[in-house]
């Protein structure tokens, strides 16, 4: 499995786009399989993190729940991320805040990472939050991932509480920061695509 979706990046590496899903032309039953292999690593630490495992009316209803954005690249969903308003349900006090922002289901299929995606869907969301007035923008990861803290940091985040979320067996870091308008995106809308895995522009 993991060798045929590492060819199709390889062949597909000129082509990889960021948009809006599209339940017409996307499959909720792709993203959750994407989910899967991406969380595969923190499941084998022991973290129950719900993409570990999540069945396909979880992805559906989690996605439907904020703007849910895929990387494409060949036709294969390979990284995803659901952007959300304030959350007034959530265990985190953070998250009830009306000027607060949240990522969820943050994802790149192991094949693509470590390319700069997983960077250019943060400026992304920076810019989504930014451009609709959130003060801050927030997610959430498990503790004990030391290299997905790490990364988020590297990132600007900061790490302003931490959670147990009910039926986890972690406690999760709340990272947050304020978004920033990327003059670079300033034209973005509903599309981008990234001609390599290191350069994003975005195509109207």
């Amino acid at each position: 499995m993991f060798t045929q979706h590492a060819a199709t990046a390889k062949r597909a590496i000129g082509s990889v786009v960021l948009r809006r899903f599209d339940p017409s032309r996307d499959s909720y039953e792709q993203l959750t399989s994407m989910l899967h292999r991406s969380f595969a690593r923190l499941g084998m630490m022991g973290l129950n993190c719900t993409c570990v495992d999540q069945d396909i009316a979880v992805t559906e209803q989690r996605a439907q729940s904020g703007d849910c954005f895929v990387v494409v690249s060949g036709g294969q969903i390979i990284g995803t991320m659901t952007l959300y308003a304030s959350d007034g349900e959530s265990l985190c006090e953070h998250y009830h805040r009306r000027d607060v922002a949240t990522i969820r289901q943050l994802a790149i299929d192991p094949s693509w990472q470590n390319r700069g995606i997983g960077k250019s869907l943060l400026a992304f969301a920076e810019h989504w939050a930014a451009t609709r007035g959130y003060a801050e923008i927030a997610l959430d990861t498990p503790y004990p991932a030391s290299h997905l803290v790490s990364f988020y940091r590297g990132q600007g985040f900061r790490i302003i509480d931490a959670v147990r979320f009910a039926g986890k067996v972690y406690d999760s870091a709340i990272l947050s920061k304020a978004p920033v308008v990327a003059r670079t995106l300033a034209a973005w809308t509903h599309q981008i695509v990234l001609p390599s895995a290191r350069f994003v522009r975005f195509a109207a």
